[in-house]
């Protein structure tokens, strides 16, 4: 597989120390591995440093007709809820030959205003896809609070004809609290490889003091977004298509192609109308990817 490109060295995970200084640091880090073991999906390698782990995986497909075992469902688990100054997470994962995993968290990721030394939080997500396999990144979203900083880095690596759908929602502020995105600095990062070339990279900068975030040119003042992938489709166009006619049109939402990678976006003020938008889309573009019916993971109706 495309070897995982470093990170910065100011990300870069470092030995932990409780302090509470500006060099306070603390990481947690997680490595899954999933592959086929007996004609099914396992977990067969978990790894982790600090509060994130998986506690168990399931197999609610295994019922359905076209299914002998079906996907490995995965809850990723951060028990305290959140990031705050210092914190850094470190997600690896990686899916073997034939193999099919979904992964999905428990609850929404929240991004806390920094400390009164303005230290960064980080969080890097690094998923591999070995050719045959099938991955699906479903996170629920992410809440940041105003005053947050930090940065956010998801590379995927896919190999030969590995398939990949998922998403990210970010919901900047709380507005029913009258409390916007005024301060602070998000930087996400997004880069996307088949066997070593690039798809997708794209990096965006989340600044209420820039003009970008407030011109018509750019976020243009809204305080939700999402992005949804989908990478192996055999037909875009009518994927795109379908898309459009089960999906009621708006100005806030646009779906295109680049270079094999099919990119559904939403820009609005709605964190609920983002995640049904993002989980309807999903729920068209699974059977058309992988063959197979959308089951919504338990831990979303909870």
């Amino acid at each position: 597989m495309t070897a995982f490109t470093p990170a910065p060295a100011a990300i870069r995970p470092l030995a932990t120390g409780h302090r509470f200084d500006a060099k306070r640091h603390w990481a947690a880090s997680i490595e899954l591995d999933f592959d086929v073991r007996d004609g099914a999906t396992r977990l067969v390698r978990s790894r982790h440093q600090g509060p994130l782990r998986v506690q168990r995986t399931f197999h609610p497909e295994a019922k359905y007709p076209e299914a002998s075992s079906g996907p490995c469902h995965a809850y990723l688990l951060h028990p305290p809820g959140g990031l705050v100054s210092g914190d850094a997470l470190a997600i690896h994962a990686s899916v073997g030959p034939g193999a099919h995993a979904l992964l999905t968290t428990p609850a929404a990721n929240k991004l806390y205003k920094a400390d009164s030394h303005g230290v960064a939080w980080s969080q890097q997500t690094w998923l591999e896809v070995a050719d045959g396999g099938v991955l699906e990144w479903l996170p629920q979203e992410t809440l940041a609070f105003d005053g947050s900083k930090g940065q956010q880095r998801t590379s995927i690596d896919l190999e030969g004809s590995a398939r990949c759908l998922g998403w990210e929602i970010i919901a900047l502020g709380r507005p029913a609290s009258d409390l916007p995105f005024a301060t602070g600095r998000i930087d996400q990062h997004f880069r996307l490889y088949r066997d070593g070339k690039p798809l997708w990279v794209e990096r965006q900068p989340l600044d209420p003091l820039h003009s970008r975030f407030s011109g018509r040119w750019g976020q243009g003042g809204a305080t939700v977004q999402a992005t949804l992938w989908a990478v192996g489709l055999d037909d875009e166009p009518a994927a795109i298509n379908t898309l459009r006619e089960a999906i009621p049109a708006s100005t806030r939402w646009a779906v295109t192609v680049r270079q094999g990678v099919l990119l559904l976006r939403y820009l609005g003020h709605e964190r609920n109308e983002a995640w049904t938008l993002c989980q309807r889309a999903w729920e068209i573009l699974r059977p058309l990817l992988i063959g197979r019916r959308a089951h919504v993971p338990r831990i979303w109706l909870t």
